[in-house]
C-alpha cells in the first residue's frame, strides 16, 4: 500500500483489516516522501523529511498491525512520485496487489492524475482507496 502520510487514515486502516480478514497477507506500507518534489532526490531537504515522516509512521505502524493482525513492513520513499515509490518496491520484492490511499485532492500533477494507468505496467492489481 502506498500513502502519502505516515499516520494512516481511518478508511486505510479499515481497508487493511477488511483485506486481511478475506486471505492470509502481508503489508509492506511505503509512505511518500513529504519533501517538495522539486527538490533533487540527494537535496539533504528530502532526507530530512523522509526522517521526519519516518519516525511518525514508526510511532503509528502499530495501528495499521491491529488492522492487518499481524507485522507490518513499513518504509519511506525518497522518492515523491508514486508511482517511482511503488516502481522501487515492485522491483525489489515480489508484490501481488496495489492499494493507492493518496487523496485526489493531493493529486495536483498530471502524472498523479494518471497514476492507475501507470501502475498498470506491473501487472498486479490496484485499488484506489476513496
Amino acid at each position: 500500500m502506498v500513502t502519502d502520510s505516515a499516520t494512516p487514515s481511518p478508511a486505510l486502516l479499515r481497508a487493511v483489516a477488511e483485506r486481511a480478514a478475506r486471505d492470509d497477507v502481508q503489508f509492506r506500507l511505503v509512505v511518500l516522501n513529504p519533501a517538495k518534489a522539486e527538490l533533487h532526490l540527494l537535496h539533504p531537504e528530502r532526507h530530512d523529511k523522509a526522517f521526519e515522516a519516518e519516525c511518525i509512521m514508526l510511532e503509528t505502524l502499530p495501528q495499521l498491525e491491529r488492522a492487518a493482525g499481524a507485522k507490518v513492513i513499513g518504509s519511506v520513499s525518497v522518492r515523491h512520485d508514486p508511482a517511482e515509490a511503488i516502481e522501487e518496491t515492485v522491483l525489489s520484492e515480489p508484490v501481488d496487489e496495489i492499494l493507492v490511499a493518496i487523496p485526489d485532492a493531493g493529486t495536483k500533477s498530471r502524472l498523479h492524475r494518471d497514476l492507475l494507468h501507470r501502475l498498470g505496467r506491473f501487472e498486479v492489481p490496484v485499488s484506489k482507496l476513496e
